[in-house]
């Protein structure tokens, strides 16, 4: 899903927005920021965190002790010897700094296991954080039919649970020019012939009529391309052996928009009754022979 990121209104990144006068703070933030970042970060995070904690306590122990952190023992044996010395008159030098040195250990070891906590939680709650497998097509298409053309786009379930009450939300972004005859960006909600199911176990061909209404009525791939058009496609649903609701989500630019093409037939009847589905073409479409005099097909 970080393909959102590229996106001219969604995007932080190159050919995305430009954000001014907002200052991110990571660090105000750090839980979300470790969490919600890569592996990598955390580990490096981590590993940060376990040097910098080593070097600060070996040199709190060379400072006051002048020697390596004492075993739980010793520092127990020598915590007896300074409280006895004074009465029995001994030198308790010795053990004054053996019990400096198991002081600077027990503050290690708690600074160690607070670590240890932290780091194992927010380790457990990136693995829960669980994702939806679902495989968008690579290209979108506008094919003609016989009830006018229609933008599709294809959705799979990657995992054999099923999802139920899918919903699926589809975007249009593009410039379009305002009262002042200025270019703006704008979005579109595009209504879909069926925007939900009931269970989404395998595919399911989405599909917007081209309607007078509709945004793209009267458009073609040219006009796309020029108005930096991207679509944006969103799908959420509760899967039911993860018991969670999943979300899911794909960008089609422009160019991934093909006009005049309609999607290769993925779902066969077999001989004994069953269906096969042939995902191997899941992402794969063909040209459409557009009838020039009919209205219903004509190119725009």
């Amino acid at each position: 899903m970080s393909n959102l990121g590229s996106t001219r209104v969604f995007g932080h990144t190159q050919g995305g927005v430009v954000e001014v006068g907002l200052r991110r703070h990571p660090l105000k933030d750090l839980y979300h920021w470790l969490v919600t970042g890569p592996w990598s970060r955390l580990l490096v995070v981590y590993g940060v965190v376990y040097f910098v904690t080593e070097g600060i306590f070996a040199a709190v122990d060379l400072a006051l002790v002048g020697a390596v952190p004492a075993s739980r023992a010793a520092f127990a044996t020598a915590l007896v010897e300074a409280v006895r010395g004074p009465v029995a008159g001994r030198d308790v030098t010795g053990a004054v700094r053996t019990v400096l040195s198991g002081l600077v250990a027990s503050a290690e070891g708690f600074v160690r296991w607070l670590e240890l906590v932290l780091g194992a939680g927010i380790v457990l709650t990136k693995f829960s954080l669980l994702r939806a497998r679902i495989i968008f097509s690579r290209v979108a298409v506008v094919a003609p039919g016989d009830g006018g053309p229609a933008l599709m786009f294809r959705m799979a379930n990657e995992r054999t649970s099923n999802i139920i009450d899918a919903k699926v939300h589809a975007l249009l972004v593009w410039n379009e020019p305002d009262e002042k005859g200025d270019f703006v960006r704008r979005a579109h909600d595009l209504p879909l012939a069926r925007g939900g199911s009931a269970l989404f176990t395998h595919a399911w061909t989405a599909m917007h009529p081209i309607g007078l209404e509709s945004p793209l009525h009267g458009s073609d791939e040219t006009a796309l391309q020029l108005a930096e058009a991207e679509l944006i496609v969103s799908l959420s649903g509760y899967d039911e052996a993860l018991t969670k609701v999943m979300y899911a989500r794909h960008v089609y630019p422009a160019e991934k928009v093909l006009w005049n093409h309609r999607f290769r037939e993925i779902v066969k009847a077999l001989p004994d009754g069953r269906r096969r589905i042939d995902y191997r073409r899941f992402h794969e479409a063909e040209p459409v022979a557009v009838d020039e005099k009919s209205p219903r097909g004509r190119k725009r």
